[in-house]
C-alpha cells in the first residue's frame, strides 16, 4: 500500500470542514468565524509537525529509529510549507473579520494595521514567521541531508500551536493561559504523534515497539484534554443550562459527543489493536488502516475546536 495508502491521510482536510460546518450549524446565529475553516488546517498540519518531531527524538536511541533523517524532514518541510501557507490565509483573513470587510477588498495598510496594533494580530504575525523559520530549516536539513536535532523544532511547533489560545479569553483568569496550553498540547501530541507514526512506521515490528508508547501517551493526553476543557467550559459558560441555550456551548458539547466517540474507539483499539500489534500478529498495513481512521476522525473533533475558538 505505501505512499498510496498514506495519501488517505488527506481525507482528515474534508472531515476537519466538516467539524467546523457542524459548528456552525449547532452556533447559529452567532456562528463562528469563517476563518477557523483555515484554523483548523493550521493546527493539524502545526500538530502533525510536533508530532514527528516528538517521535524522532524518542527513537533517537534506538538502533532502528521510526524515522530515518532524510524521511524526517521531508515530512516536516512539506507539513510545515502547508501549515506557513495556511497562516498566512489565516491572517488576512482575521484582519479582514476585524476590519468588518472581505479579503479582496483588505489593502496592504489594513493588513499592516491588523498585525502591528492588534494584539491578536501581533501574535499571528509571530505565529507565521516561526512557522515559515521551520519551514526552511527543514528544507535546508532536508537538502543537506543533515542530522539536526529535532529539539528546536518541537519547542518552536508547540510555542507556535499554543501561542493564540493562551493570548484568548482564559488569559484573563488565574491560571488559564497554562490550562489552555495544556490542552492545546494534550490535544496536539494525541493526534499528532499517531498522524507522524500513520507518515513514518512501515514494518510490523516497527508498530510493535512504538503502538503501545503512543497508547500510554494518548491516555496521559486525554486525561489532560478531559480536566482542561471541562474547566474551560465551567469559566466560559458560567452556568451547566448555557450548554444548550448558547451557540458556544452546544458546540462545546459537541466536542464532548466526540471526544466520548474517540475514548470508546480507543477503548476498543487498546482490547483489540494494542495486543495484536505488540505480539507482532498484526500486518503493518492493518495497523496503518486504523491509524488513518482514527487521525480522520480526529479532525472532526479539530474542527469543532478550531470553531469554538473563534464562536463568542
Amino acid at each position: 500500500m505505501g505512499t498510496a495508502h498514506r495519501a488517505l491521510l488527506l481525507v482528515a482536510v474534508p472531515t476537519s470542514w466538516l467539524g467546523v460546518a457542524l459548528a456552525w450549524a449547532l452556533a447559529h446565529p452567532s456562528s463562528p468565524q469563517p476563518s477557523s475553516a483555515v484554523r483548523v488546517l493550521a493546527t493539524t498540519l502545526g500538530a502533525s509537525v510536533l508530532g514527528l518531531a516528538v517521535l524522532a527524538w524518542a527513537g533517537r536511541g534506538d538502533r532502528r529509529q521510526p524515522v530515518s533523517p532524510t524521511d524526517l524532514w521531508r515530512f516536516v518541510a512539506a507539513l510545515a510549507g502547508g501549515w506557513t501557507a495556511a497562516e498566512a490565509v489565516h491572517v488576512a483573513m482575521t484582519a479582514a473579520e476585524v476590519r468588518g470587510a472581505s479579503v479582496a477588498s483588505l489593502s496592504w495598510a489594513d493588513l499592516t494595521r491588523y498585525t502591528h496594533e492588534v494584539a491578536a494580530g501581533r501574535v499571528d504575525l509571530a505565529t507565521l514567521a516561526l512557522t515559515a523559520v521551520v519551514t526552511v530549516v527543514a528544507a535546508v536539513a532536508y537538502r543537506r541531508g543533515a542530522s539536526w536535532s529535532v529539539v528546536p523544532v518541537a519547542a518552536i511547533a508547540a510555542i507556535t500551536l499554543v501561542a493564540r489560545p493562551v493570548s484568548g479569553h482564559m488569559a484573563q483568569q488565574v491560571l488559564g493561559s497554562l490550562l489552555d496550553a495544556a490542552h492545546v498540547l494534550a490535544a496536539a501530541l494525541w493526534f499528532g504523534c499517531l498522524a507522524a507514526m500513520a507518515l513514518a512506521l512501515d514494518s510490523r515490528g516497527a508498530w510493535a515497539l512504538w503502538l503501545p508508547r503512543y497508547s500510554r501517551l494518548a491516555l496521559w493526553c486525554v486525561g489532560v484534554l478531559a480536566v482542561t476543557g471541562v474547566v474551560d467550559a465551567l469559566v466560559r459558560l458560567g452556568d451547566v443550562s448555557a450548554l444548550v441555550t448558547t451557540g458556544y456551548g452546544r458546540i462545546a458539547l459537541a466536542k464532548v459527543v466526540a471526544l466520548a466517540v474517540l475514548l470508546l474507539l480507543a477503548w476498543w483499539w487498546r482490547r483489540t489493536w494494542v495486543p495484536a500489534a505488540s505480539a507482532h500478529r498484526g500486518a503493518a498495513d492493518a495497523s496503518l488502516t486504523r491509524a488513518i481512521g482514527e487521525v480522520v476522525l480526529m479532525a472532526v473533533a479539530f474542527g469543532l475546536a478550531a470553531a469554538l475558538a473563534t464562536t463568542g
